[in-house]
């Protein structure tokens, strides 16, 4: 794998100069296309019989990223600026911290949060959200110290991420490695996917004090992959410590539509965009794992049992992938919707994030307050599903 690395990272180097304009910020010409590489059709499912599940919490402002601190607490963030706290299942009517300077417009605004990978002992939490300076919308990675009743600011990760209101990426999470990883947007400019001195259309790497590591691929910048439209998710392979990653894909952009995938992230990989969508098999840079031809933006996800589940937006289902493991490359057995009526309904709407519990259950957030989505009674809020045995 890291050979294989090794050889994306001088291909993507070389192909940088070859299509990138640094003058524009736009790739030079229209993106080649490919085909889907999964040989499996998707499976619409919208009862479940496999799985139980629950309201957890209702009544949430548009909620985006979830992270359990113990078993009991969990804090999750509202995309307007505030941090909610939820105690044995039940939310706090009062925020718990509220991020003041988050600037949310469309897709802007508090996003991800995860916690030190050493907490409590290091008790810090981290935010990333959208924020403005002067007349330029930005993304910046704060980390905050949890003081048991609410948070305090400790210190600025990274900022002048570049900022929309559309394409932050927006996901956080810390990797087995115990290095921070962040998913950045293309903010509707394709370029700057292609371009390493600019952190847009990227997944960054970080210490958690938020230093460059010194086996990052590209020397001395955080950047870890390139060539990314819009990932707003990350998960680790619990076997084999492999990093996924979920992306959206085109909506409209040099007439392309649809086109979301799934990627396996190497060191230094060129996911493509803007110069390759879907699995054109044009290397160096890396196809897709999953390419669906119709729209199924995908969010945050997580494996549990036995399989990666992962939100999606525009198709309301909550996906359930099933892998199996080839070598260095992993084979997809079976994609279902799970909760789906058709390709772009489902019985609970928008979904935007998954995260595996310290109970062993799975906790899924609704987005149907987005402005995208139709409310359903006690929207937005977290479901709990469990397997029933």
């Amino acid at each position: 794998m890291s050979a294989k690395g090794s050889s994306y990272l001088k291909g993507s180097i070389l192909l940088l100069f070859m299509f990138f304009s640094p003058m524009t910020g736009q790739a030079i010409c229209a993106p080649v296309t490919g085909d889907p590489p999964q040989k499996v059709e998707d499976v619409l499912i919208a009862d479940p019989a496999r799985y139980k599940v629950e309201s957890w919490v209702k009544d949430l402002d548009i909620p985006w990223s979830l992270v359990f601190l113990t078993e009991e607490r969990t804090l999750v963030t509202e995309r307007k600026g505030n941090i909610r706290l939820i105690e044995r299942g039940i939310l706090r009517e009062e925020p718990y911290t509220v991020i003041g300077d988050t600037a949310h417009s469309g897709e802007g605004g508090l996003l991800g949060i995860t916690k030190h990978p050493l907490y409590p002992g290091e008790p810090f939490i981290y935010v990333m959200y959208t924020y403005r300076d002067g007349g330029s919308v930005l993304n910046r990675v704060a980390r905050y110290r949890d003081t048991g009743t609410t948070m305090v600011p400790d210190r600025v990760i990274i900022e002048e991420i570049p900022g929309h209101s559309v394409h932050n990426g927006g996901r956080i999470s810390f990797g087995p490695d115990g290095m921070l990883y962040i998913c950045t947007g293309d903010t509707w400019k394709a370029g700057i996917a292609q371009d390493p001195a600019n952190l847009g259309g990227k997944i960054l790497r970080l210490t958690p004090e938020g230093d460059i590591p010194d086996d990052n691929p590209f020397r001395g910048s955080p950047v870890f992959s390139l060539g990314h439209r819009n990932p707003q998710g990350l998960a680790w392979h619990p076997e084999t410590g492999d990093l996924f990653s979920s992306e959206h894909g085109p909506s409209g952009e040099f007439g392309l539509r649809a086109r979301d995938e799934i990627n396996t992230i190497f060191p230094g990989g060129n996911y493509g965009w803007p110069i390759v969508v879907g699995a054109a098999d044009n290397e160096p840079f890396i196809d897709p794992l999953i390419m669906w031809p119709r729209a199924t933006p995908p969010s945050g996800m997580a494996f549990w049992d036995d399989s990666l589940f992962v939100a999606t937006l525009r198709s309301r289902a909550l996906l359930r992938i099933e892998l199996q493991t080839s070598g260095e490359d992993y084979k997809v057995k079976k994609i279902e919707r799970l909760f789906a009526t058709d390709w772009s309904n489902g019985i609970f709407g928008r979904l935007r994030d998954a995260v595996a519990g310290p109970d062993g259950a799975l906790y899924v957030l609704t987005s149907n307050r987005d402005g995208r989505g139709s409310p359903l009674p006690g929207d937005d809020r977290i479901l709990r599903l469990t397997r029933v045995h």
